[in-house]
């Protein structure tokens, strides 16, 4: 099995703070988001963060689920992605040639943001790291609409679809035959 890359599970344990099936969110206030900062050690603790550092926050996470949920022949919501891309815009990111502050790598947060907006542009570090590399094709939102879970595809040619073929693989397969089942009762086409 093929293991997630550090930038990967920090990707997909934020995009997964929406949880669409229980229709909650872990970072639904700016304390929240300060604790789920604090516990993957992206923040010292007892930061303030602002409504304006929450809110952009969220639009960088809508923007990489919306980005994430997109199957091939599908488009993405074009106003969510800007959203996200105008929230990376507000993190910049030093570019250096050996190691960055603390050996962290090339990629660090610019050394003049904030601490909570560095924070943040250490997710946006991991993000650009999963797009440079290739390994973004590799999660990826789960097709099952309900439950919309990011999940990271260990699949040898990355065509997984479900987070869990036993449960969401299933639902889908499950309502599909219910479908051709009822169409060839009414007699017509599937």
């Amino acid at each position: 099995m093929l293991d997630a890359p550090a930038a990967a599970q920090l990707i997909e344990a934020f995009a997964n703070t929406v949880d669409v099936e229980l229709g909650t969110d872990e970072l639904d206030s700016a304390s929240a988001l300060s604790s789920w900062l604090v516990d993957r050690g992206l923040l010292d603790h007892g930061r303030r963060i602002s409504a304006e550092d929450h809110a952009l926050c969220l639009r960088l996470r809508t923007g990489i689920r919306e980005e994430l949920g997109v199957n091939v022949g599908d488009s993405a919501d074009a106003a969510l992605l800007a959203g996200a891309d105008e929230a990376l815009r507000e993190l910049p990111v030093l570019i250096t040639v050996r190691g960055g502050t603390h050996d962290r790598g090339v990629l660090s947060p610019a050394p003049d943001l904030p601490p909570v907006r560095k924070a943040l542009a250490g997710l946006a570090i991991a993000w650009s790291e999963l797009r440079i590399t290739g390994d973004a094709a590799r999660l990826k939102r789960c097709a099952e609409h309900a439950c919309a879970w990011v999940f990271w595809d260990v699949s040898k040619n990355r065509s997984r679809r479900w987070c869990s073929m036993r449960v969401c693989g299933n639902r889908v397969k499950a309502r599909r035959h219910s479908a051709k089942q009822a169409a060839a009762a009414t007699g017509e086409p599937a």
